[in-house]
């Protein structure tokens, strides 16, 4: 029988996710693991500041004589945006990698000029071969899989990575932070660092060769980076009080910010497939997982996230000419858009991916760990 539909009487997660449980209570298993886990890996305090310090302190000695001590990728976003200027505070010197893969809103590359001219740190900007992006995003509707975000996703920390091997950059700062990210269904999306999957969808449905589109295989992003060069993402966002609307009215006062209205309002394609793609075809809101976040952090009440939730994802006139915008961009018509969005679903698991391989790592890391007594150094 169908699963009856329930909400979280703590944060806003509700039956979209399949694999979510509920106890006596109705508190769900994403708040459960937050309270027993995730939580442990935040420090909005001092003990956070210290941590901060001594990781800053690290990067800076590695970096002597070199003209970067870190990287650090730029999208315009909020959580990059702030942390470049957090990383200006702490006096580190980044090279910033901006990847356009061509869905660039305009108010994103306002608000990249403004944080680059502020902070005076080197910019370079990559752009990816549209011909080869365009192909990939085409394979990646008709495949019919979730994460349509992949293509950008996966060629936007390829092309990080690449530059911080030639460089020889040993840290790699990020804005993942859990203040507005501890939640997320795993059901909703497969990894977009998974090449195997990527390369499997395009041989299926890609007509253009790959020769510019940059990937990471899974020896690479597993063992060579980290295991062999001794690469390390660094979150900095989580060792402070990070604060959503404060780091905006922080980022608008500083570098005359602007805001988008909409999260990841950054990318047009990413908005379209966020706000219009995954509700119509998966019924899988985005909304609930960050707001869920945030509530958990203390952010924000839980009937503001559900007054939020009763906004419109859309409204008919931004629908209109952003579904137009995309179509024309790929090079299709409306209506076959429409019909990718319409299609039978289909999963990440249904193409060859790199399950069995994570599965097989993860094992040997365990049993390692057991032996060493302590926790081995990787990417979760």
């Amino acid at each position: 029988m169908p699963r009856s539909y329930q909400i979280c009487s703590r944060c806003v997660l509700d039956t979209t996710d399949p694999d979510i449980e509920f106890d006596a209570e109705g508190v769900c298993s994403h708040c459960r693991s937050f309270d027993g886990e995730i939580s442990k890996h935040w420090y909005p305090n001092e003990r956070g500041g210290e941590l901060l310090a001594d990781k800053v302190g690290q990067i800076k000695v590695a970096g002597r004589g070199k003209r970067f001590d870190c990287i650090m990728g730029l999208s315009g976003g909020v959580d990059s945006s702030y942390l470049a200027l957090k990383t200006k505070e702490l006096g580190l010197r980044p090279l910033v990698v901006h990847v356009d893969a061509g869905w660039n809103s305009e108010l994103a590359v306002h608000n990249i000029e403004r944080i680059i001219e502020h902070c005076g740190f080197e910019l370079y900007t990559h752009v990816l071969n549209w011909n080869e992006v365009r192909d990939l995003q085409v394979a990646y509707l008709k495949s019919g899989v979730a994460n349509q975000d992949v293509v950008q996703d996966h060629g936007f920390f390829a092309t990080l990575y690449h530059f911080a091997v030639k460089e020889k950059i040993k840290y790699v700062l990020n804005g993942g932070n859990i203040a507005t990210e501890s939640v997320f269904p795993r059901s909703w999306h497969h990894a977009a660092m998974d090449a195997i999957n990527l390369r499997a969808i395009h041989r299926r449905f890609g007509t253009v060769a790959l020769k510019d589109y940059k990937t990471i295989s899974f020896f690479e992003y597993y063992v060579y980076y980290p295991m062999i060069l001794g690469m390390e993402v660094v979150r900095p966002l989580n060792f402070m009080p990070y604060n959503k609307a404060a780091a905006l009215q922080s980022l608008k006062t500083t570098v005359g910010y602007k805001e988008y209205g909409r999260k990841h309002g950054e990318s047009v394609f990413t908005k379209f497939f966020q706000n219009y793609y995954l509700p119509k075809r998966f019924g899988y809101d985005k909304r609930r997982p960050h707001l869920a976040s945030m509530i958990l952090s203390g952010q924000i009440r839980r009937d503001d996230a559900l007054r939020q939730l009763e906004e419109p994802l859309y409204e008919p006139e931004d629908l209109h000419r952003d579904r137009e915008y995309v179509a024309l961009k790929l090079g299709i018509s409306v209506d076959e858009l429409e019909n990718y969005v319409v299609a039978p679903k289909r999963y990440y698991h249904e193409y060859p991916n790199w399950d069995r391989l994570y599965g097989k790592l993860k094992a040997v890391q365990a049993r390692v760990q057991r032996i060493l007594g302590s926790k081995m150094k990787g990417y979760s």
